[in-house]
């Protein structure tokens, strides 16, 4: 299953395995078990270190197999063949049950060490989901921590009952102890927070000690990530409290577009942001969501945990989300048919019938790719043209299992109650309303800003985005606005990039001529 140059890669990383590792597989007669079995093959063949063991169980699914040391329970499991975006989840593994030291702050696996509790976890994955690595990871991680933790990962596509069973729609989702714990993307300090009740207290605690910015960051994304580099190469002392950090492009799955980079993938591209951001002495204070903004000499945040932090200057990089159609139906049955990532969710609609909802780039790329999984697709456009770049519109209509419907405006989407059966759109033509049965839809009408928590402070657009001059500066002295939640026009990120940067270097620029500004009117003072 694996080309040569990956066995070479591979076998380059199993040379960090310092002590052995049992692998114990479980599986039946069937293709997707004897795929596995030559998968696990090829890997002990690559290192000495690696046993593979088959045992012949009712207890486990098939085919799945767990990692762990000899004579040891193990707390990873993967249920199915984890290639794809999970096979860096098995490499992984991998490499910390082996002995390779994971990479967490003391504190945090401290954190993990002292949790209370027995912790059975089961993570439902799809393989084309790059936000369900993250969570895997950080799962497997904790369980090699705390042997009181386990985690199995399941991957949908293969076990379709259990799916439909507990009716998931939506990767990932996590149960814990049988009952659903969350879904969508996650890492370890999310995942403590939810788990140590004393968590948030003590985070509030320690925030309260920060000394005064000279910059602060809000936001972890492109243009987060620029400003804290430009700030902290000035020398000045720069924090970034962001909810999560790489922001919206963690659900970016391929990236063609930014300069000097030829392809990347969102995760990637958000991990070498703060690798790069790391590099530099940079507070970064993530897990944190912003909850007002008090301006003054001295600005203030402050944050859902209650904690306040103050600074000389700000730079407000809290991006946008997915834009919702605002119908009856959305909310109720979103992660329950309603969706907003086709790579993600896709995979758990194969052979159902599904719409899009939006004809611009996003929307008909995710007609394109639900079309390979779904039995029917119905691309829904507002307008009476759809806006996608002509060679995707080609390829979109050469589709024969895609319906492409114009000047429709979408009035409901429809269930039973636990998840969607329908969607009713009125025709703009003819004024009749119509009704499709589906299973699954998916929302990609584009972005909405996170500005509610500083509406009444700084000047926001009809849109809801910052109102920002040439150099990023708001309606607030001292706070300054840049990436995809301003009005500067075109959302792309090597903008944002761009931006960041700009919105830093003036608020340095601010921080120099308000230094002279105090140090003019102090000496007026001593003269008077």
């Amino acid at each position: 299953m694996l080309d040569a140059n990956l066995k070479t890669q591979l076998k380059a990383y199993l040379q960090n395995v310092s002590r052995p590792i049992e692998i114990v597989a479980s599986l039946d007669d069937g293709e997707k078990s004897r795929e596995l079995q030559s998968l696990l093959e090829e890997i002990a063949s690559l290192s000495d270190r690696i046993a593979v063991i088959e045992k012949h169980s009712d207890d486990e699914r098939k085919p799945s197999f767990s990692i762990g040391e000899p004579g040891k329970d193990a707390g990873i499991r993967f249920a199915g063949i984890p290639m794809g975006h999970e096979f860096t989840s098995l490499v992984l593994a991998l490499l910390q049950v082996g002995g390779h030291p994971v990479k967490l702050d003391d504190a945090v696996i401290e954190q993990i060490r002292n949790l209370d509790g027995d912790y059975e976890f089961e993570t439902y994955i799809s393989l084309s989901c790059q936000n369900c690595p993250e969570v895997v990871q950080a799962l497997n991680v904790m369980s090699i921590i705390n042997p009181r933790i386990r985690q199995v990962t399941i991957d949908g596509a293969l076990f379709q009952d259990e799916v439909e069973a507990r009716e998931i729609m939506a990767v990932p989702t996590v149960y814990m102890n049988g009952e659903l714990f969350g879904q969508g993307r996650t890492g370890v300090k999310e995942i403590l927070a939810k788990l140590d009740s004393n968590a948030g207290a003590r985070a509030a605690k320690e925030l309260e000690t920060k000394p005064v910015f000279d910059v602060l960051i809000v936001g972890g994304g492109p243009a987060g990530a620029a400003a804290a580099i430009y700030a902290a190469r000035k020398g000045i002392a720069t924090g970034v409290v962001a909810e999560r950090f790489g922001g919206q492009v963690l659900d970016t799955l391929a990236i063609e577009n930014f300069v000097s980079v030829q392809e990347t993938e969102g995760p990637k591209f958000a991990t070498a942001l703060e690798q790069h951001v790391k590099r530099y002495d940079v507070d970064i204070m993530d897990v944190q969501r912003a909850d007002a903004l008090i301006p003054g000499r001295i600005n203030e945040v402050r944050l859902a945990n209650g904690a306040v932090l103050k600074a000389k200057t700000i730079v407000l990089a809290t991006g946008a989300r997915w834009r919702e159609i605002n119908v009856p139906g959305e909310r109720e049955y979103r992660n329950h048919g309603v969706a907003y990532c086709p790579h993600c969710d896709g995979p758990l609609f194969k052979g159902k019938r599904v719409a899009v909802i939006g004809g611009g780039n996003s929307g008909v790329e995710a007609a394109i790719d639900l079309a390979g999984i779904a039995s029917a697709v119905t691309l829904i456009e507002f307008g009476a043209e759809l806006r996608a770049d002509a060679v995707l519109q080609k390829k979109l209509r050469s589709l024969a299992n895609v319906t492409i419907v114009t000047q429709a405006a979408t009035q409901e989407i429809t269930g039973d109650g636990k998840k969607v059966d329908g969607l009713v759109y009125k025709d703009l033509r003819s004024g009749e309303t119509k009704r499709i049965d589906l299973e699954g839809v998916f929302v990609q009408i584009g972005l909405v800003p996170n500005t509610e928590w500083l509406k009444g402070t700084v000047e926001l657009s009809r849109h809801g985005e910052i109102v920002v001059d040439a150099k990023g500066a708001t309606s607030v002295p001292g706070v300054f606005a840049a990436g995809d939640v301003t009005t500067v026009p075109f959302k792309q990120i090597v903008i944002a990039v761009g931006e960041g940067a700009k919105a830093s270097l003036a608020a340095f620029d601010h921080l120099i001529r308000s230094s002279v500004d105090e140090e003019e009117m102090q000496i007026k003072e001593v003269v008077s």
